[in-house]
């Protein structure tokens, strides 16, 4: 048995929105008692006063979560400013939570640190690790790398990174009682677990791929030995790079992809252009292109993915991790996302989600986790 129940207040007052919160949580609940939940929280809640009432009314619970740039939920479907809390409740499922701090001192020890604390607790083999990362202080590839190494190549890494509202500033993680940033919050399953996962994007890679011969972490420099922004110009024009030019970077000797998105900065001298993450050395790059329903649609691609993946009868919890870019990028529409996957959602299916800096699934089942851009990521939980 595998329940998940779910709390979503959308009120901006913080004592009133977490009072509605677990009101709403107890009922559902109706005298089960979670093991572990994943608070997604909007910047400006008052977050150490929301986990101390939570601990208060549930004091052994595994928690992890943090800050978002919108919230989903089966309560009140897409909301931004608002304040959600997933409770898991299980005979089966074992849930173990651990944190890695100043994770951008040494991002690979630590989340092998991270895994090693939580592993050290659990009585069964990690099925799968769910995490909320910091997003602002250090590479997203290296905390990836740091959790596969230490989990293996066979365990799931998914979730995404926490937000501060497109302020870039700072962002929060929770982990128990505590809000903390520049942290790695996990929460890893062990146990008869049954999921599936779906990546989807909605865009389309379109012209000729290229080679990225210089890189710098996020930063681009060229693309076949020319400036990157030349590259670009093949398929742009004269436009200079923002936020809405994007790449989809192919795994070696794969058709597989995964999206990169400049956060707008480019070098005129140097024809360089940044990205929200890192672009492997010698990785084959192609622009893409699409429009805002090809984006929703992609939102149900994903959801149809992950049922095609799952090996159970019947999931009972989905998870969802969107990009703050795609919310944005729809504008007004962004709720259309949410409600696209409805036709695909079993009866009685708990939904939670929130939208990221930056989302962590594999591109594909058995896969390696990757960090995605602008991408819509399901995953779906339920018991063997």
């Amino acid at each position: 048995m595998l329940n998940a129940i779910v709390g979503h207040s959308n009120d901006p007052d913080t004592s009133q929105a977490i009072e509605e919160v677990l009101a709403q949580c107890l009922v559902d609940l109706a005298g089960a008692i979670p093991q572990a939940g994943i608070l997604l929280a909007a910047p400006d809640f008052d977050h150490a006063q929301v986990l101390d009432a939570i601990h208060q009314t549930f004091p052994n619970i595994q928690l992890i979560g943090g800050t978002s740039d919108g919230e989903i939920s089966s309560k009140l479907a897409f909301q931004e400013d608002s304040l959600v809390l997933a409770l898991f409740c299980s005979d089966q499922v074992e849930f173990q939570a651990a944190v890695g701090r100043h994770i951008s001192s040494d991002p690979l020890q630590i989340a092998q640190q991270a895994v090693q604390a939580a592993q050290s607790r659990s009585q069964f083999p990690t099925a799968l690790c769910i995490t909320t990362p910091e997003s602002l202080t250090t590479s997203g590839l290296l905390i990836l790398q740091g959790l596969q190494q230490s989990l293996g190549p066979t365990v799931p890494i998914l979730g995404g990174t926490t937000c501060d509202q497109w302020q870039f500033k700072q962002t929060y993680q929770f982990f128990g009682r505590e809000v903390l940033t520049d942290a790695l919050p996990i929460l890893l399953l062990s146990g008869p677990i049954v999921f599936g996962h779906g990546v989807a994007t909605g865009w389309t890679p379109i012209g000729q791929k290229g080679i990225a011969t210089k890189v710098d972490g996020n930063v681009l420099y060229t693309i076949n030995d020319q400036p990157a922004m030349e590259f670009y110009r093949d398929y742009l024009g004269d436009i200079r790079p923002s936020p809405a030019y994007r790449l989809a970077v192919f795994e070696s000797n794969r058709t597989d992809w995964y999206m990169r998105t400049s956060n707008g900065s480019y070098d005129l001298s140097t024809g360089s252009i940044t990205f929200f993450a890192d672009i492997p050395p010698q990785s084959e790059v192609q622009v893409v292109g699409s429009n805002r329903d090809e984006i929703i649609d992609s939102a149900r691609l994903s959801m149809q993915k992950a049922l095609a993946h799952y090996s159970g009868e019947k999931p009972t919890v989905a998870l969802f991790f969107s990009c703050t870019g795609r919310m944005h990028l729809l504008g007004s529409r962004a709720k259309e996302e949410y409600q696209a996957l409805q036709p695909d959602v079993v009866e009685k299916m708990t939904c939670v989600g929130f939208y990221t800096y930056g989302e962590i699934a594999p591109l594909y089942p058995n896969g390696i986790a990757q960090f995605h851009n602008e991408t819509f990521v399901t995953l779906l939980l339920g018991v063997e």
